[in-house]
């Protein structure tokens, strides 16, 4: 008999992030001593008959109010035909930018890991057990943290000193930020520790001007940067802009993290507007849709990074070749990272999570290989529950 889907829950809890507010215009969380900022996640459980209940912790809002739009059609359906249900779910939710698929699919992954007694990278296939990692840092502030050019070298060398063999930026929000502050930053985290660390730089789609964008690339070509992210405010989804800017810069850009889905990652490709290729399975459709990222990245001969850290980004890179770093993030020298408090055991992704030789590992117990602190999370929770069966 196959395993079958008897019920779905949905849990929102929320959990405090200290020392830590948002800019003024609300939506960047920088550093911000006394201040404290509320998260909030969503818990998923897939329970079958099979008593193995798959689990996921992560979402968002819009993520959630989509699995409330396909959940039900799950119940009663093999766990195990996940590309049968990814393929059916990606076509009922064809008008949105179907987010909620993740959460589900990287459930679902999580049951067969279980089901088979195996960690989801060797059902993926495995390539490695541990992983690269660079600090990521939170966007800059002007309390006393990232404040200036000088603190963002200050905190590469600590990173250095820690171990991480590459370091990316997170650049002032709108209303503290100038383009000048900006170039300023790259050449003094050049400057200090460029010979040593692969460097990055992520502007967050704050840059307001091409011309602007153009500038910053130029500083990065300077200081021999890595890559260069999502400056632009066209919410990086503008693959004629990103083109041009390849034409006129010698740093590879990085983009595809604000598109969703394969046909559009490989548009972006097929049409030059990128050089390493953005994927995540939490948005990207789950770990289906995002190995289906990499491989294709593969076959066009580019690399795919993987967004953010978490269980599911672990697998991920751990099953493909092509693919350099894992991002610890985000980091910073005065609070904590913004990972929720929700690992038993000794999984982390806080900003000490690596060895000395700037690795994590790959959790190699059956499923995701994390086990989740369900009390917290039932302790938390926003009363904001939903029961599909």
């Amino acid at each position: 008999m196959a395993p079958t889907i008897t019920k779905i829950e949905s849990t929102e809890f929320s959990y405090p992030v200290e020392d830590v507010g948002y800019s003024s215009y609300g939506f960047d969380p920088i550093y911000e001593p006394g201040s404290r900022i509320d998260r909030k996640l969503f818990a998923i459980q897939v329970h079958t008959d099979e008593g193995i209940t798959g689990e996921y912790v992560g979402s968002n809002s819009p993520g959630a109010a989509q699995i409330n739009m396909f959940a039900d059609y799950l119940v009663g359906r093999n766990p195990l035909e996940r590309e049968k249900h990814w393929s059916e779910i990606k076509r009922a939710l064809r008008k949105y930018d179907r987010m909620g698929i993740g959460p589900i699919d990287i459930a679902l992954w999580d049951f067969a890991g279980k089901y088979y007694d195996a960690p989801i990278h060797e059902l993926l296939g495995t390539y490695r057990k541990r992983l690269p990692a660079y600090a990521s840092t939170y966007p800059a502030d002007d309390n006393g943290g990232l404040e200036t050019p000088e603190d963002f070298a200050d905190f590469a060398e600590e990173c250095l000193e820690m171990g991480y063999p590459g370091y990316k930026l997170h650049i002032w929000p709108d209303e503290l930020r100038s383009t000048q502050k900006i170039v300023d930053a790259v050449h003094a985290v050049g400057e200090r520790v460029g010979d040593e660390m692969d460097l990055m730089l992520d502007p967050a789609c704050h840059v307001d001007t091409w011309a602007d964008t153009l500038k910053i690339g130029k500083a990065c070509d300077e200081q021999n940067f890595l890559w260069y992210e999502d400056p632009m405010k066209d919410a990086g989804i503008s693959q004629h802009a990103h083109r041009k800017l390849r034409e006129m810069i010698d740093t590879p850009i990085l983009q595809t993290e604000h598109i969703r889905g394969l046909e559009s990652h490989t548009d972006f490709i097929a049409n030059d507007a990128t050089d390493f290729v953005r994927a995540d399975p939490e948005y990207d459709a789950g770990i289906t849709g995002a190995i289906k990222i990499a491989r294709m990245a593969e076959g066009f001969g580019l690399d795919v990074e993987y967004h953010a850290p978490g269980p599911a980004q672990r697998h991920c890179i751990a099953a493909v070749r092509n693919a350099n770093y894992y991002e610890m993030a985000l980091v910073h020298p005065k609070c904590q990272n913004t990972q929720p408090p929700v690992y038993q055991g000794d999984y982390s992704d806080m900003i000490d999570a690596i060895d000395d030789e700037g690795t994590v590992s790959v959790p190699d117990s059956p499923g995701l290989g994390v086990e989740y602190n369900w009390g917290y999370i039932e302790e938390n929770k926003t009363g904001s529950v939903h029961v599909y069966e």
